[in-house]
């Protein structure tokens, strides 16, 4: 091994967590020395660089979540992050519309959860959308989300990433986590002595749990999101127009996107991947991953739960492209199917399953211990909750540091 150096803090993954995370320590503890380890060569690489940049206001979560608690902060914050750095910010909103009479139940639901969350969400009719957006399609009513927007994902990560550089972090690329012996880590050809560790791994954080003790109870499913870019124009859509979503499972539905600079995509699928990183074709390949992975999937087929059976069925139809566009097209009265372009590059969702139960995880999960703290579901809206979930975590790293090992599950 090389030569060895020591941190007050090590942050493992650069994505928009932990960069967010490095952020608030070094800002809450100037003098200390802090880590971030990234193994690929550049930061937000994963989930982070391949997000949907949509800021969302934190309507769809249970009021006793960590996402309710974070989402419609975070939403403020990373809105002002953006304009404070002449980063764009896309204000358009969102309108969630009912493609049939049976599906506006679901919206007294988001609408419930609104106001529960504190999140302003507004009913509007069939003409009052015609003011919002000329062609988005509803069945009687609408729901109307002023505050959601969309930034770039990637010069969000990537001014973060100059910030916390200025502030004196230390970033480490193409240094992959290997292990962790009490204070001491292995990284790329690096060993390292840390004072507490904060794991924000992302599709790879269940692994480095485990081997820390944590997160016995889960594990990480990947599931592979497509979105397709509408080339005819950028004016088919004025704001983001989703679906009702179904509250059994964390997916909220094809639906359309007006990025921040203006132009429109569909998507995502949510489309079960049978390794970490299956971006495509067999990028990535990993045979163990594909045996433990293929074989997680089919026990939750057999389980059933939450209708696995009926996600993973519709979510297979979406390989078909004029699947995929039909989704798409319930939620507008006008779509050109021959108006669309290539498919985007491809994300993963780092999904946490309980492997108790078969479910997928729904909540934000947070285990650790005076040594290190595990970040195990981070998923959508986790871009969007960055700056006020890193002070969390920073916080309970706080607490728990020369503390007695506990757990703890948002």
């Amino acid at each position: 091994m090389g030569r060895q150096e020591s941190y007050d803090a090590v942050i493992v993954g650069a994505g928009i967590i932990g960069l967010a995370t490095a952020r608030e320590w070094v800002r809450r503890h100037p003098k200390s020395r802090v880590c971030v380890l990234e193994k690929e060569p550049a930061v937000a690489r994963h989930a982070s660089g391949r997000n949907s940049g949509v800021l969302h206001a934190g309507f769809y979560y249970a009021a006793d979540s960590l996402k309710a608690q974070f989402t419609l902060e975070g939403n403020r914050l990373m809105k002002a992050y953006c304009e404070e750095r002449g980063l764009p910010v896309n204000r358009c909103g969102k309108v969630v519309v009912a493609a049939e009479p049976g599906e506006l139940g679901g919206l007294h639901e988001l609408k419930r959860r609104a106001d529960a969350n504190g999140v302003p969400l507004h009913w509007v009719d069939e003409r009052e959308l015609v003011d919002i957006d000329p062609n988005a399609r509803t069945c009687h009513r609408a729901l109307w989300s002023p505050l959601t927007a969309t930034v770039d994902p990637e010069r969000v990560c990537e001014a973060m990433r100059r910030e916390i550089a200025d502030l004196g972090v230390t970033i480490k690329c193409s240094a992959p986590f290997r292990r962790a012996v009490g204070h001491t880590l292995q990284a790329g050809n690096e060993t390292i002595r840390f004072g507490y560790l904060i794991n924000t791994a992302g599709l790879h954080a269940d692994k480095i749990a485990h081997g820390m003790g944590f997160g016995q109870a889960y594990e990480i499913v990947p599931f592979r999101g497509l979105y397709l870019k509408y080339a005819k124009n950028d004016d088919v859509v004025r704001t983001n127009i989703y679906p009702v979503p179904d509250f059994a499972n964390p997916f909220l539905g094809v639906h359309f996107t007006k990025t921040a600079d203006g132009s429109v995509k569909i998507g995502p699928t949510a489309m079960p991947a049978f390794w970490r990183e299956h971006y495509g074709g067999l990028s990535g390949f990993n045979a163990g991953e594909f045996l433990r992975i293929a074989g997680r999937q089919s026990r939750m087929l057999a389980a059933n739960a939450s209708g696995y059976r009926r996600l993973a069925l519709e979510e297979m139809k979406k390989y078909m492209r004029s699947h995929f566009i039909r989704l798409a097209a319930r939620l507008v009265k006008r779509l050109d199917p021959d108006g669309f372009g290539e498919y985007l590059r491809a994300g993963i969702r780092a999904q946490l399953v309980d492997r108790r139960t078969g479910r997928l995880v729904q909540d934000f999960i947070v285990e650790g211990d005076g040594r290190s703290l595990h970040v195990l579901n981070a998923v959508s809206p986790a871009f969007t909750c960055a700056i006020p979930f890193a002070r969390h975590l920073v916080s309970l790293a706080e607490q728990k540091q020369g503390g007695v090992a506990e757990h703890e599950a948002g």
